[in-house]
C-alpha cells in the first residue's frame, strides 16, 4: 500500500495458485476472484489487473483460453480491466492475477483495527478446503462441488463496499490459514480477544461429512499446529476444531463492526444481496475462545 496523495492510496497485491477444481473456466474464475479479494479486505477498489500464468506445453490451447477467459470474466464483473500479464512454461498449471486498486488513506481495513466491543462479521461459508481436497480424492457429490465452485467465484466486492460503508477498521478474508489463523492474525495485531460462536459459522453442504471422514488438506494441519495455542474450545470435537483450520481459497471477509451498527449494516446487506453472519465478538484480553 503507498500514499499517493491525502486522499488516495494505491493498493498492489498478487495471487496464484494450482487447480483447485476440475473445470479450467471456474478455475480461472475462482482464483481472479481470490486474487482481487486482497483489495476489497483493505478497503480498497481495485481498477486494474496483470494475468500470471505458467503453463503446460501439451496443455491444449482451449483449455489454456477457458482459463484466462473466466479470470477476464470475473475480472469484468469487477468493473477491472486486465492490460496484460505474462505466461511461462510450467509442468503444473497456475493462475492469478497482480490486482491494483485505490483506497482512501483513512479509510483502510488492517488486521491490527479491531476494537473491544465490536462483533465480528463473516461473508462467506467455510468448509472449501474440505470440499475440494474431497474433488480430488473422487468423493465429493455433484452438488457440494457446485456450491463451491459458486462462493468461491462470488467476489468480495460488495462486502467489502459494506465494511467500508460502516467503518470497520479492522478486516481481513479469509484463505491459507483457515477461519481461525486468520482471526488469530487479527487477534494479535489489534490486541485483543476474540470470542467466536461455533454455531453461527456457516459451512457449505458438505463439510461436515467430510470432515468426518478426515478429508483434509494438509495445510489444514499445518494451520493447527500453528495457531493452536492461541485457540481455547469449549466442548468441539475434532473435526468442528479441524474444520476451523481448514485453508480456504477465495473466501469471505471477517471484520468487525460496532454493535450499534449491526441492525442498519443487516438491512444494507440484504440491499446489496450480500450474505453475512454474525459469528462473535472483539474483547479485551488475548487469544481466541471457540465455544
Amino acid at each position: 500500500m503507498w500514499r499517493l496523495s491525502e486522499d488516495q492510496a494505491i493498493v498492489i497485491t498478487t495471487d496464484f495458485f494450482t487447480p483447485v477444481v476440475d473445470t479450467p473456466y471456474e478455475y480461472g474464475a475462482i482464483a481472479a476472484a481470490n486474487s482481487l479479494s486482497d483489495v476489497y479486505a483493505m478497503g480498497g477498489r481495485p481498477f486494474l489487473a496483470l494475468n500470471i500464468a505458467a503453463l503446460p506445453d501439451n496443455l491444449p490451447a482451449e483449455i489454456s483460453s477457458e482459463i484466462l477467459r473466466g479470470g477476464a470474466e470475473k475480472a469484468r464483473e469487477a468493473g477491472v480491466v486486465i492490460a496484460g500479464g505474462h505466461t511461462v512454461k510450467d509442468k503444473e498449471p497456475k493462475f492469478g492475477l497482480v490486482a491494483i486498486g485505490f483506497v482512501h488513506p483513512q479509510k483502510i481495513i488492517s488486521k491490527g483495527g479491531l476494537k473491544p466491543g465490536e462483533v465480528l462479521v463473516l461473508t462467506k461459508p467455510l468448509g472449501g478446503g474440505v470440499t475440494t481436497t474431497a474433488l480430488k480424492q473422487e468423493k465429493a457429490e455433484e452438488t457440494h462441488i457446485k456450491e463451491a465452485i459458486e462462493w468461491m467465484s462470488r467476489l468480495n466486492k460488495a462486502a467489502g463496499q459494506l465494511a467500508v460503508e460502516f467503518g470497520a477498521r479492522g478486516g481481513t478474508d479469509i484463505t491459507g490459514f483457515g477461519f481461525l489463523g486468520h482471526a488469530a492474525e487479527m487477534a494479535e495485531a489489534s490486541g485483543v480477544s476474540l470470542q467466536i460462536d461455533f454455531s453461527a459459522l456457516p459451512f457449505l453442504s458438505g463439510a461436515r461429512k467430510y470432515a468426518e471422514q478426515g478429508i483434509f488438506p494438509g495445510g489444514a494441519f499445518d494451520n493447527k499446529g500453528h495457531f493452536e495455542g492461541s485457540v481455547q474450545f469449549s466442548d468441539l470435537d475434532e473435526p468442528s476444531q479441524m474444520l476451523l483450520f481448514d485453508p480456504q481459497t477465495s473466501g469471505g471477509l471477517l471484520f468487525g463492526v460496532a454493535r450499534e451498527k449491526l441492525s442498519a449494516l443487516e438491512a444494507r446487506a440484504k440491499e446489496l444481496n450480500q450474505p453475512i453472519w454474525v459469528v462473535g465478538e472483539a474483547r479485551q484480553g488475548k487469544g481466541i475462545e471457540v465455544r
